[in-house]
């Protein structure tokens, strides 16, 4: 038997129950791990609350994220072995204190990379990862802008932008979350609060604006994220926080100089083992040598997790949470 966090219906974070479970041994091509750290995510919360379709039904075990150490293997895995320290972003199941996952979903943790911080950095690190790397390829001398610069993939994202050359502008709620977010790659941070996002922006570039803009927040940013770029710029919108964007309208591309806009997801990109284990060794390069530092900022037991789903959706967090089973 194991501790999970499972839901039997769609909800608010009540609906979020600690249950005991036995999931059995891995099948073919799977991996028994027992989770040391889980990630806490904000797609967790969509699933939770019916935002996004469960993808087997109900009940289902949210989060998908963790480390740990590999228990047990099924037939036809290769490569991993028990006691192996191992890491994943996957599918639903990791609010357990076990799980079963597909082996291609994993990759092995190097030594000088903690559980705690793994498990806050997989989701988070390998979006930022695909969208400085693969979705707009950042290049050194240009302006990027990038919204809810304090959350868990903006200072991941800005420090690693900041590295790579760029000029990074960072938009938070709060001056506390501004001053974090100046001190993780940020070169100008805008309080969305107090300030029109759009008219820093101008002023910041002297009217040249961005040559890209990240955008988890959705509605709340959108038509204004179009207005912070260049001719032919590109609008990365990854996520909808403040919820979604109702009504978009191609045009507006057009009108507002030829623009580009994507709607990418993390696991179009992690699809082929290889290209996880890619993805993933860049991320661990840029960690390991100290040009991206993880910073896990809250921390919940594993029977907390509606408690930590409230300060996640209240946006009482900043950078990484995890939850410790």
């Amino acid at each position: 038997m194991t501790t999970v966090v499972r839901i039997h219906e769609t909800g608010g974070p009540e609906v979020l129950k600690v249950e005991e479970i036995e999931i059995g041994e891995p099948a073919e091509g799977e991996v028994k791990v027992r989770h040391a750290a889980i990630g806490l995510n904000y797609i967790d919360t969509y699933f939770r609350s019916g935002l996004y379709p469960a993808p087997n039904g109900l009940p289902l075990v949210p989060g998908g994220e963790g480390a740990g150490t590999v228990v047990s293997v099924g037939p036809g895995v290769d490569g991993y072995a028990p006691g192996d320290r191992v890491a994943y972003v996957g599918p639903p199941g990791s609010y357990a204190g076990e799980r079963l996952i597909a082996a291609k979903n994993l990759v092995r943790l190097p030594d000088g990379i903690d559980f705690r911080t793994a498990a806050a950095m997989m989701l988070k690190g390998l979006t930022a990862q695909y969208l400085l790397r693969q979705t707009f390829r950042v290049e050194a001398g240009q302006t990027i802008l990038f919204h809810a610069a304090a959350g868990g993939v903006g200072l991941i994202a800005c420090q690693w932008a900041k590295h790579l050359g760029a000029t990074v502008i960072g938009t938070v709620g709060s001056p506390q979350k501004a001053e974090l977010a100046r001190a993780h790659g940020c070169d100008h941070v805008i309080d969305y609060r107090k300030e029109n996002f759009v008219e820093r922006v101008r002023e910041i570039t002297d009217g040249s604006l961005c040559e890209v803009v990240y955008d988890a927040v959705g509605k709340d940013t959108y038509p204004g994220s179009l207005d912070c770029l260049k001719p032919r710029g590109m609008w990365v919108s990854f996520g909808q926080s403040s919820g979604p964007i109702a009504d978009f309208n191609l045009a507006l591309l057009a009108q507002k100089g030829s623009l580009y806009a994507c709607r990418p997801t993390l696991f179009t990109y992690i699809a082929e083992p290889a290209n996880l284990r890619a993805m993933a060794d860049d991320l661990f390069e840029v960690v390991g040598s100290g040009v991206v530092k993880i910073e896990v900022n809250q921390e919940f037991a594993l029977t907390d997790a509606a408690e930590a789903h409230r300060a996640l959706e209240g946006r009482r967090t900043t950078g990484a949470t995890i939850l410790v089973p």
